[in-house]
């Protein structure tokens, strides 16, 4: 089965990070982009990047920036193939950002 791991941390938690600490994290991120079980996965840039799309009355808006303001933001997507959710928590408590301050949001992918 397919899920989607979306990972939410404190902007730049790895950019705080001694210089061994953080080549050591982006180590493990490129580890695991290898991983077999990894279909796809992408870092996004910036939240400060964003645009948000909504339509209302017929008229498209759009704001700059996040949705929300919090204090973890969605800074990339992986999504894996994984015998089950336990074979999926796994890999996701392999994702410095889990043990980073960050969470790790796990959800199965509608397959077509």
């Amino acid at each position: 089965m397919r899920y989607a791991l979306m990972v939410y941390a404190p902007p730049d938690h790895v950019a705080a990070l001694p210089d061994d600490q953080r080549d050591a994290v982006y180590a493990e991120y490129f580890a695991l982009a290898e991983n077999p079980k990894v279909v796809t996965d992408m870092r996004l840039q910036a939240a400060d990047t964003a645009t948000c799309v909504r339509v209302s009355g017929g008229r498209t808006l759009m704001t700059d920036g996040p949705f929300a303001d919090t204090k973890e933001v969605l800074g990339g997507v992986a999504v894996i193939d994984a015998a089950n959710l336990d074979e999926a928590i796994e890999l996701a408590a392999r994702i410095p950002a889990a043990r980073l301050g960050g969470t790790v949001e796990i959800r199965p992918v509608f397959e077509r």
